[in-house]
């Protein structure tokens, strides 16, 4: 049971860190198989094993693809990334927009205004009046976020 546990721990915190295999079950290295310090939910570790298999123990990039679940493609993506970065290269970047992309000044500024004009205006109405003005969606968390952010800087 306790080791139960310690997987979802474990598990929870690769999802966290960009780092859980999507398809541990596609790992047949014999590594992964027989010895428990090897984890093929760990993209981190099974992509460094992949890398390391070819460098080090002589296989082709094919064989140990194939074997730790990835094309051809994805090694070649993956040594690049380790070329580059070292082990952090080697972590996927976290999926979705980096910054807040459908809030340009100019829509700040008129929610800003909107909200001068009428402070008891909701996120539902601040929303509508952005879909009227823009013809954007945009969520009311976000509107709130992009408030904040300006109020932060000046």
């Amino acid at each position: 049971m306790a080791l139960s546990r310690k997987n979802d721990a474990k598990i929870e915190t690769l999802r966290q860190h960009s780092a859980l295999n999507p398809r541990p079950s596609g790992v047949k290295d014999e590594l992964f198989i027989e010895h428990e310090f090897f984890d093929s939910h760990d993209t981190v570790q099974v992509k460094y094993e992949m890398l390391r298999r070819v460098q080090k123990d002589g296989w082709s990039i094919s064989q140990s693809a194939r074997a730790f679940g990835f094309s051809r493609n994805a090694f070649y993506q993956a040594r690049l990334a380790f070329q580059r970065a070292g082990i952090c290269g080697l972590f996927r970047d976290r999926p979705g927009p980096r910054r807040a992309h459908k809030f340009s000044n100019e829509v700040v500024d008129f929610i800003e205004s909107a909200l001068a004009e009428d402070e008891s205006l909701s996120t539902a109405d601040l929303r509508q009046l952005i879909k009227e003005q823009f013809g954007i969606s945009v969520h009311r968390r976000s509107i709130e976020r992009a408030l904040k952010r300006r109020q932060k800087k000046g």
